[in-house]
């Protein structure tokens, strides 16, 4: 490996300070909530291993709140949450652990239904489906690799691009903890560790090769009506694209909007 080959992989090396001990507590929380995390995903016939999405998200704590209005275990912004569970100023479910997994699951499945791949699903869980379907389009392919190295999204950064390998290596290091931690004693009511199989099938699909798929069409003429707690950032987030492209393709003067609200997104 030359020196500039080696230069250039250092400047990519991302660092941050407390990573191991946050996982660690990750780990000894997701005692109280994998088992039913496993059932719920099992149940909607999706794979077991998305149960430990969280140690990424928000390391199992449900009290976690991001500075973009994230909440909860599975980290749901308030206006995707609103489309899965009931967000207010009286209720919101996103706080509940069992209503927030199922409302992920489905989340899921209606990324895989869109998507084809589960590394693009799970990705699309950080970037959004209409970001990952347009990544999918350009590139033409369903290969995340690929995806990765092609596509040129302005909103496609450094946290949506490691975002599916940061998963997988988060399921290894769970599954070989004491190797990293020790002997640790997991919460309540699980204080044993459940094994899951190196997200075999997701890895897998990985690795294959690239398969090129009929490009994507995003209509032009897609609608959103606007839910009250929406913010233009949000909005375009979900959909995969910039605020001021949001604003200029519907006349906006500036980034107030309401309830009730149809706005065109592409």
């Amino acid at each position: 490996m030359t020196p500039s080959v080696l230069a250039e992989l250092r400047e990519n090396v991302h660092t941050q300070l407390g990573i191991k001990e946050r996982f660690r507590e990750g780990i000894i929380r997701s005692g109280r909530y994998l088992n039913t995390f496993q059932t719920i995903f099992g149940d909607a016939g999706l794979p077991t291993e998305i149960a430990l999405l969280p140690l990424v998200e928000s390391s199992f704590e449900n009290r976690a709140l991001s500075n973009a209005g994230a909440a909860g275990i599975w980290q749901f912004t308030r206006g995707t949450g609103k489309l899965y569970l009931t967000v207010s100023k009286k209720v919101d479910e996103r706080l509940n652990p069992e209503k927030a997994t199922r409302a992920a699951a489905r989340l899921m499945r209606d990324n895989y239904s869109a998507l084809g791949s589960w590394p693009l699903a799970i990705t699309a869980y950080n970037h959004g489906r209409g970001g990952m379907m347009r990544a999918q389009s350009e590139v033409g392919s369903s290969d995340i690799t690929k995806v990765i190295d092609e596509y040129q999204g302005p909103l496609f950064g450094y946290a949506s691009m490691n975002f599916y390998s940061e998963f997988l290596a988060a399921v290894d290091v769970y599954n070989n903890y004491q190797q990293y931690f020790g002997q640790l004693v997991l919460d309540e009511p699980s204080t044993k560790p459940v094994q899951i199989e190196a997200a075999k099938t997701l890895v897998a699909e990985a690795k294959a090769p690239a398969r090129r798929v009929q490009p994507v069409k995003v209509a032009a003429a897609d609608k959103y009506r606007v839910r009250k707690g929406d913010t233009l950032t949000e909005i375009a987030q979900r959909f995969g694209i910039t605020v001021r492209d949001l604003m200029n393709t519907n006349n906006l003067r500036n980034s107030v909007i309401h309830a009730g609200q149809i706005l065109l997104v592409k």
